[in-house]
């Protein structure tokens, strides 16, 4: 069988027809007489998308769509209300509740069809999986653009080149929209009250960094700096907030773009808390091969200096020195210069505090 619809209207004559058209159209109709028993329908059968009409006796469409909003699995089912041409002052509440879209009866097969249609098009848009390069997001934000929503938003890109060790932006600065590492490396950094600087994040290929200022419309809390030469293209901040706010589905899976950054953080926090310094350094080593190792690159080496392990550690420049001196002593690490090689990877994940 097709995907699933449960259609909740109290007016029967109106029920049968909708059915009628929806299943002729391949979809596997339940219906519902009224919102309670609507209710229960959707936890019995998990439909694809929701038909709902607004006024109804015992629980009406506003009482389904709150309900059902309190529920993590119901709440992402597309809903579309039925509303009469009366009605249609209402309708605004209904979306602000969080409903896809509405149609006014009397509508017509076509105009029903073509809602439902819509509606499972963008749900196939945002399940699909976009590769974490320039390429990927451009077809995210093709994709999206096709929303009725979004269609007057240009949702262009400015691309900039940047030098090895130059900043991007300065902590305390506002920020004019969010950046795409398309080539290169970036990292972020705080300096403490004592004036000890710390790496808060390492971005590479397909990574957003700066948005956090953006999301809480505020200075930046940290300075971004090339660690060599790169490729960035800024989203204005205008195209970026109508990618987030304009569209709850766009916004929740560009949240889910953005969100490993999050994580990566976090993990890097306890363990600076907890941490002792060898961890530290093993750690941080291990940082810099998970986000910059290429897949053909079959040993990780990178040209780091020791201030900027150190900052990503969160350990004393001298500190870090004297513990990668010992790593290379135990055929962990090979050093050649600047550059440190990563030879016993296990080993410096499996170093005890």
């Amino acid at each position: 069988m097709g995907k699933k619809i449960l259609l909740i209207e109290d007016n029967e004559e109106i029920r049968e027809n909708t059915s009628e058209i929806l299943s002729l159209a391949g979809y596997e109709v339940s219906m519902a007489e009224n919102g309670k028993k609507g209710i229960e329908l959707a936890h019995a059968n998990k439909p694809d998308l929701i038909v709902c009409d607004i006024m109804m006796p015992v629980l009406d469409g506003y009482g389904v769509l709150h309900l059902l909003g309190k529920n993590e699995e119901m709440a992402t089912i597309p809903f579309i209300f039925l509303t009469a041409k009366t009605e249609r002052g209402d309708v605004r509440k209904g979306m602000d509740m969080g409903a896809d879209d509405y149609l006014t009866k009397p509508f017509d097969d076509i105009e029903l069809l073509n809602a439902i249609e819509s509606r499972f098009r963008k749900v196939d848009i945002l399940k699909r999986e976009f590769s974490q390069d320039l390429k990927g997001f451009a077809s995210f934000v093709d994709d999206v653009k096709g929303m009725a929503d979004l269609k007057k938003y240009s949702l262009e890109m400015d691309l900039k080149q940047y030098r090895k060790k130059e900043e991007v932006y300065h902590e305390g600065s506002y920020p004019r929209g969010i950046y795409f590492l398309n080539k290169g490396k970036v990292k972020t950094t705080r300096t403490s009250e004592s004036g000890k600087e710390l790496t808060t994040g390492l971005y590479s290929e397909g990574d957003f960094f700066g948005y956090l200022a953006l999301l809480e419309e505020s200075p930046y809390k940290d300075t971004a700096t090339t660690l060599e030469a790169c490729e960035l293209y800024l989203l204005p901040k205008e195209e970026f907030h109508a990618l987030l706010y304009r569209n709850t589905e766009v916004s929740k899976k560009f949240i889910k773009i953005l969100s490993s950054n999050l994580q990566e953080k976090e993990v890097q926090l306890v363990k600076l808390a907890y941490n002792s310094v060898r961890k530290k350094v093993a750690d941080a080593l291990l940082q810099l091969q998970d986000k910059f190792k290429r897949a053909d690159e079959p040993i990780f080496s990178i040209q780091v200096s020791r201030e900027d392990l150190a900052n990503l550690a969160g350990t004393a420049t001298e500190s870090t020195i004297r513990t990668l001196s010992d790593f290379k002593d135990e055929k962990l690490i090979g050093i050649d210069g600047g550059r440190i090689t990563i030879i016993a990877t296990l080993k410096l994940a499996n170093l005890r505090n």
